[in-house]
């Protein structure tokens, strides 16, 4: 992270000097994405749940990162779950796409990985979808809740009221 983000401003330091070729500078530009993720991961790493660590295998590609949530309370309870999220160049205007690798059997989360998230969703019929205001720290903070939910006081909730 730390290498993405000083070349970010030695770019910075190089706009003033247009000097070098042309070609040389198309190399040095960043993408819109890749600004926005210097600031996101900066700030979801000081607001990250303390059941969640976030890891990237490339510090330079910010893009792709794991999350793994390790719920203390719950069903899910001294579970280690994993995630891939990997956040497409249109972001923001796009959400990242998540997918849980860790086998798990959840409301939310398909035998493939394939989350069931509002805020992950581009178009939501509910207006609770993606909007360009959301932040890495709110994909982050949302999986998290789905391990917190619990779920038995609304299952015994709805046997008292249709079940019987």
């Amino acid at each position: 992270m730390l290498t993405l983000a000083s070349k970010l401003k030695r770019d910075d330091g190089l706009k003033g000097s247009r000097a070098s070729a042309t070609a040389s500078d198309s190399t040095r530009r960043v993408s819109v994405r890749d600004r926005l993720l210097v600031k996101e991961v900066a700030e979801l790493e000081a607001n990250l749940p303390c059941t969640c660590k976030v890891h990237f295998p490339d510090p330079n590609k910010l893009h792709c990162f794991q999350l793994t949530v390790t719920p203390d309370e719950g069903y899910y309870q001294g579970g280690k779950f994993q995630f891939e999220t990997e956040v497409p160049d249109a972001y923001n205007m796009v959400p990242p796409k998540v997918k849980c690798l860790t086998r798990i059997w959840h409301p939310n989360i398909t035998e493939t990985g394939e989350i069931c998230l509002s805020l992950l969703r581009e178009h939501s019929i509910d207006g609770t979808g993606w909007a360009p205001t959301r932040t890495l720290k709110d994909v982050v903070w949302g999986l998290n809740s789905l391990f917190t939910e619990d779920f038995r006081s609304k299952v015994e909730d709805y046997i008292k009221r249709y079940a019987r």
